[in-house]
């Protein structure tokens, strides 16, 4: 991507000066097993881990105003907020031709763990959205590992991580995001994990719309990052994910998507440029 003399926006919290600890029972969080990226990369909802960490006891800041953050992060850091901007600027336009206004998300920059509205988060969780308190977290070390562990790489990959989390703060602003919540609390578990891949598969989507526009509005993409953004989305399929881990699949597990699908719904608000052919929730699930 090309994105030198791109504004960085200013609605960010870095708080990688600090970390949240917890102690409970005597054992700190750094004794709990790190399950949030497993999770994440397996399809689960961060959120329920973020959950039963929020519940395990007081919670402890834990200063490292010392700690001095390398080249390579500070170029993340950079390019984080870029993109933060991006997402800013053409979600303002869009929703402006629907005659809404936009509301951005803040930002939260850390390091380890970090107190949110529902909790305690650790960064094995991966980047999250928290409608909660309307921010999306990222500690920056997660472009390192997702490069390490599932082989994905590249600044249009990494751009669709942060897009695919602002998408849900766009469903959080539309309201859907909060109805299909509600509704996967009456459901059955298998019920819920189809709800979960909709809203997942629409948050792609919304994430191919910013690209879609921030190509239109920047000329931002080269060759080869469309290519990132489709080979990140086939590597955080449920269906590869799961037979990665052991050899097989189970679909009724499924809560985030199968490649093939994030492949589509990220490509076709791409191609589309159009927010009203986003629609994850009436189509038939074996449609998807």
């Amino acid at each position: 991507m090309q994105l030198d003399g791109r504004r960085q926006s200013t609605n960010v919290d870095d708080r990688r000066g600090a970390s949240a600890g917890k102690v409970a029972g005597g054992i700190g969080l750094g004794g709990i097993v790190i399950i949030g990226l497993i999770t994440l990369l397996m399809g689960g909802n961060p959120m329920d881990v973020l959950q039963q960490v929020g519940s395990m006891g007081g919670t402890e800041i834990v200063s490292q105003s010392g700690r001095t953050p390398t080249a390579e992060e500070e170029e993340l850091a950079v390019f984080t907020k870029q993109i933060l901007a991006s997402t800013e600027d053409v979600w303002t336009k869009v929703f402006a031709q629907y005659g809404r206004k936009y509301t951005a998300p803040q930002l939260v920059l850390y390091n380890d763990y970090v107190q949110t509205a529902t909790g305690t988060a650790s960064a094995q969780m991966g980047p999250f959205y928290n409608s909660a308190d309307q921010c999306v977290y990222i500690d920056l070390s997660f472009f390192s590992t997702m490069k390490k562990e599932i082989g994905a790489d590249g600044d249009f990959a990494y751009a669709y991580v942060i897009a695919h989390e602002i998408g849900h703060h766009v469903q959080y602003l539309l309201g859907t995001l909060g109805q299909a919540h509600q509704q996967m609390a009456r459901m059955s578990q298998t019920e819920s994990n189809r709800m979960s891949v909709r809203i997942e598969l629409q948050a792609d989507f919304l994430a191919g719309i910013w690209a879609h526009y921030e190509n239109r509005m920047f000329g931002s993409l080269e060759d080869g990052d469309l290519e990132e953004g489709i080979t990140l989305a086939a590597k955080i399929g449920d269906d590869y994910l799961q037979k990665k881990a052991r050899g097989y699949a189970t679909p009724e597990t499924f809560n985030h998507g199968t490649s093939k699908q994030r492949e589509r719904w990220l490509l076709k608000g791409f191609r589309s440029g159009d927010i009203n052919q986003g629609d994850t929730f009436s189509p038939d699930y074996s449609s998807l």
